[in-house]
């Protein structure tokens, strides 16, 4: 094992010395008059064989020539894995300019492509020529003079020499391919959040002794890019296509552009299921057909923007239908599609169910983030979350990230959404108000431990937004009592983590919602200890095998946990919960494990819950604290609350899934899983009853947020 650590350091070393100083594991393109130069020589060689070849077979216009013109042209071209030159765009004033660019490079001569260890690549660049066209050899001159002894510009040198002497040969920036230098990688966009994807880098991140804030979700790339290198990981599994429709399916985005100021890049996205739930006689078949757009960018180093849109049709296994039916809005709309939004009637049993997401992202210093967007939020390090997880539908949201020395401070304010036919005012949904802050803190090169405070409140009185929340760092529950006793919920929570070693550590949260320390203490199991607590474990490359991963975790609620005697008031959004997907009153045990190589995945996923429903729908006291729903003032206890009360249900399931990733640049995977679900209370009433499903699917998929299925 020290040996491979050292390679790996040897690795990590030589890595960055190829970043800094471009030694030979990327290799510019070679003209046949450079093939005698050794390295040192073949970029400088490059560009100065370039512009000669454009020079010597350029002809001026002679409209150009009449005017008298000055300026130039802007030129962004790329050269292919097969070595040819193919010109992507042009900025010029006369047309006639552009005309003759094209046909320049149309007869440019085959070179030797650039090659990334060994393996052709193609590379792309911008140069401008200057108009007349004496003006660049005079420039070349005198560049080549006083850089002959620096053969290779670092991106950093390129940039100040671009900043200080546009008219150079040296503003000659290459913009590489690799998604135009991948200036994602670096930037502040969010990284879509999929558990899959987020444990290919839960290592990296979580060593001993690195000074990473991983609970609160999504992560910024550029902030995760520290610590693990997108670009080289996305190198290792390109292939070798060098036809256009090669590269856009297998290795790079559809569309992508880049200038020193501003990038943006356009990606369709798919999630195309096919499947059987064997167990329901009345279907053939399970689907999902959407259709989504992605469009990503930046403007300047400090702002970047992110959007999608989904167009989706689907119907699923005959349990998540009746869940999504269950929890229907006001209005006549038949379903609400967990996670995804509410859904309206497709082909008779079918659901069809738009969703868009999107933010702003903004960082006016190295400490601090601002998004503002419509999407979700998660907070914890585990599968599940029991104080904020993205459970719910997409929501309306402001949040500021804040970091400093072993400090991150993540402050949200979010607007939700109560649909259901009772509070329903006017025919619109009611809408109440979400703040909250959760402090990571480093303590120690192991130890983190989090702060957690939460508060809702409704938009009654006009109350509107509550300006009192907006104040980033005072304590919630003060301003709930000062503005009423009943004018908002407040939860508060304690999260941990401990780094036993670089490949395994322990986590937890400890939620509460209400806490009475007299029944505490009097051990008579009092409704009012509201609370609920998570512990899990994550062990990487486990029993030494590489890239195996496999967590363990336990969560519990105790009952009336998430509700309020105020209803609206309660921790949910669109009829669903804002943390743990099954309510309140519950404990269950997961265990999952993934494995990778190469573009190849495989994950397994086992639940084992014991969950306590109502035995009716509806009346006073029956309520035996699942329902986050209903109000805490019909429960059927005083004292002598247990989870489990109720309706015990014994229910398990599994999950397996293997797949290969397509792109690893949109993380388009296809897959096939397959799912058994048995659900087993101990009355059957007209919600609850006992089923099993067996469920298949097959599907091509663009992996950027979590579908939970295990309800």
């Amino acid at each position: 094992m020290k040996y491979l650590l050292l390679l790996l350091c040897l690795f990590q070393s030589l890595r960055f010395v190829a970043q800094e100083n471009a030694l030979p594991s990327e290799l510019y393109p070679e003209f046949e008059q450079c093939k005698d130069v050794n390295y040192s020589g073949r970029e400088f060689c490059f560009r100065r064989t370039l512009i000669s070849e454009i020079l010597s077979n350029f002809n001026l216009p002679e409209i150009v020539k009449k005017d008298q013109y000055r300026g130039e042209i802007t030129v962004i071209f790329e050269v292919s894995e097969e070595g040819k030159f193919e010109l992507i765009y042009q900025d010029a004033a006369y047309e006639e300019l552009k005309d003759e660019m094209k046909r320049v490079f149309e007869k440019m001569a085959v070179v030797k492509p650039a090659t990334y260890n060994g393996r052709p690549i193609h590379m792309q660049f911008k140069t401008r020529i200057q108009i007349p066209l004496e003006r660049n050899t005079l420039e070349a001159k005198e560049v080549n003079l006083e850089k002959q002894e620096i053969s290779i510009i670092s991106e950093e040198n390129s940039k100040k020499v671009y900043s200080e002497n546009r008219n150079s040969l040296e503003e000659y920036a290459d913009i590489r391919s690799e998604e135009f230098t991948n200036p994602r990688y670096e930037s502040q966009i969010n990284i879509p959040f999929s558990h899959e994807f987020y444990s290919r880098f839960d290592a990296e991140i979580n060593r001993v002794g690195a000074n990473f804030h991983s609970a609160s979700k999504p992560l910024l790339f550029g902030d995760v890019n520290n610590y693990y290198d997108f670009k080289e990981h996305r190198r290792d599994l390109l292939k070798q296509k060098s036809s256009w429709g090669g590269r856009k399916l297998w290795n790079e985005h559809l569309v992508r552009f880049q200038t020193d100021d501003y990038w943006f890049t356009l990606d369709p996205a798919v999630d195309l299921q096919i499947g059987k739930d064997f167990n329901d006689s009345e279907h053939d078949f399970t689907y999902n057909n959407t259709r989504a757009a992605i469009i990503q960018g930046g403007l300047g180093e400090h702002f970047n923007f992110y959007s999608v849109i989904y167009e989706n049709q689907g119907r699923f296994a005959a349990y998540y239908n009746r869940f999504a039916e269950s929890i229907r809005p006001a209005g006549g709309d038949p379903a609400i599609i967990p996670g995804r939004g509410i859904a309206k009637t497709f082909m008779n049993d079918g659901y069809d169910y738009p969703v868009a997401e999107g933010y702003l992202s903004f960082s006016p210093s190295k400490f601090i983030n601002i998004q503002f967007g419509h999407g979700k939020n998660f907070i914890g390090d585990g599968y599940r979350s029991l104080i904020l997880s993205d459970n719910a539908s997409p929501y309306p949201y402001l949040k500021i990230n804040t970091t400093f020395w072993k400090i991150k401070y993540t402050n949200t304010w979010m607007s939700l959404r109560d649909v259901r036919p009772d509070v329903v005012n006017s025919g619109s949904y009611r809408t109440k108000y979400i703040a909250n802050h959760y402090l990571s803190w480093n303590t120690t090169r192991r130890l983190n431990l989090g702060f957690f405070e939460s508060v809702m409140w409704e938009n009654d009185n006009g109350r509107g937004f509550d300006l009192n929340y907006l104040n980033p760092v005072i304590f919630y529950r003060a301003i709930e009592f000062a503005t009423g006793a009943d004018g908002g919920n407040a939860i508060i929570g304690l999260t941990g983590k401990y780094k036993f070693s670089d490949h395994f550590y322990a986590y937890g949260q400890w939620l509460i919602d209400e806490f009475s320390s007299v029944d505490v203490v009097g051990g008579e199991k009092s409704w009012k200890n509201k609370h609920g607590f998570q512990l899990g474990a994550k062990y990487f490359d486990a029993f030494n095998v590489p890239d195996l991963y496999l967590q363990a975790e336990y969560n519990q609620v105790r009952p009336y946990t998430y509700s309020h005697n105020s209803i609206i008031l309660n921790y949910g959004h669109n009829n669903q919960s804002m943390a743990h997907l099954w309510g309140a009153n519950f404990r269950e045990f997961i265990g999952i494990a993934r494995y990778k190589i190469d573009r190849w995945y495989g994950s397994a996923k086992m639940i084992y819950g014991k969950r306590g429903f109502d035995f009716v729908n509806a009346g006073e006291k029956t309520n035996y604290g699942q329902d986050i729903y209903r109000t805490e003032d019909d429960r059927v206890y005083e004292y002598g609350v247990e989870i489990g009360q109720g309706n015990t249900t014994r229910s398990f399931y599994s999950e397996l899934e293997a797949g290969y990733l397509v792109n690893p640049t949109t993380n388009l995977k296809l897959y096939a899983n397959f799912i058994y679900r048995n659900f087993n209370p101990q009355v059957d009433t007209m919600t609850q009853f006992d089923n099993s499903t067996v469920w298949i699917n097959f599907g091509l998929r663009t992996d950027i947020f979590n579908w939970y299925l295990d309800y």
